[in-house]
């Protein structure tokens, strides 16, 4: 079965799939490529205006009247989002682009925009008025289609190319399970879109973790085991960029990358906590004058 079958059978129209286009949204910025998913599932108002302002193949949208959104998770695949109408559109210049507060938010994860330069080149972007439809949205992450190459062309017309179905998950694909802990890498702007599976599962857990300053490679160890554990303590620092701790006042926290350092039993006390925590500040030298430890 193919994608065009499936919006054959439910309900769309020929002259609809032929004015129906096809995007597959892969951010070549890494750090937005990673947080997408999150973005997806847990702010998909922040996704709709990533989505608003395609880019490329903007002039083709111009023509199309629906437009079957997916994310490229994997080579030669897309995981579907949805199907939306095309209402409208409206040109945005460099200074308009950048006066949406959202876009803002993305560019702190990585989003590089609409930059000087382009707009000097091209002028403006068009930003288009999109209606989520109601098609299958428990498909949503779940809805698997092939995607033959070439695939940097992400812009496809539906009724041209063929896109099989290859799966639909027992489970959406943008809700995915928390990585191992010891895995875990984490800029200070993805602590907001965290999605609940990842939530949950920090806070369960109480440990030792590291913040690292990027910009001048200081480090910070901490400890958690109150409520909420780790993720209470993250979520702190995201509210207010230094978590209470003096002597992170002052810096800019969109420097800091949050990491796991051990993960500790729920029964331990403490005092046990804080004597593990006093270790990792010895051995990672994190006190002052070489980290951001006071004590």
């Amino acid at each position: 079965m193919d994608l065009k079958d499936l919006l054959r059978i439910h309900g769309c129209e020929a002259d609809a799939r032929e004015h129906t286009v096809l995007l597959r949204h892969r951010p070549y910025e890494l750090r937005l490529r990673r947080a997408m998913p999150w973005i997806i599932e847990e702010r998909p108002e922040l996704f709709e205006v990533y989505q608003s302002v395609p880019g490329r193949p903007e002039r083709s949208l111009l023509r199309a009247k629906l437009m079957v959104s997916f994310l490229g998770l994997h080579p030669g695949k897309a995981h579907f989002i949805g199907l939306y109408r095309i209402r409208g559109y409206r040109k945005l210049d460099c200074e308009t682009f950048w006066a949406i507060p959202e876009n803002h938010e993305l560019h702190r994860l990585g989003y590089i925009g609409l930059t000087p330069e382009e707009a000097k080149d091209t002028g403006f972007r068009y930003q288009f008025d999109f209606e989520l439809l109601p098609f299958h949205t428990e498909w949503r992450g779940r809805l698997v289609i092939d995607f033959p190459p070439p695939e940097r062309a992400w812009f496809r017309w539906v009724d041209r190319g063929k896109f099989p179905v290859h799966a639909i998950l027992e489970e959406s694909a943008f809700a995915a399970p928390p990585a191992d802990w010891r895995e875990i890498d984490l800029a200070f702007d993805e602590l907001n879109t965290l999605p609940g599976s990842w939530r949950s599962r920090l806070g369960e857990w109480r440990g030792i973790y590291l913040i690292f300053d990027e910009s001048d490679r200081r480090m910070y160890v901490g400890s958690a085991y109150g409520a909420e554990n780790i993720l209470g303590r993250w979520l702190a620092y995201a509210r207010d960029g230094h978590g209470g701790n003096r002597e992170l006042r002052g810096r800019d926290p969109r420097n800091f990358r949050f990491s796991i350092l051990e993960r500790l039993g729920p029964d331990l006390s403490a005092e046990e906590v804080v004597v593990r925590e006093n270790t990792w500040k010895t051995r990672l030298h994190t006190r002052r004058p070489f980290g951001l430890n006071l004590n």
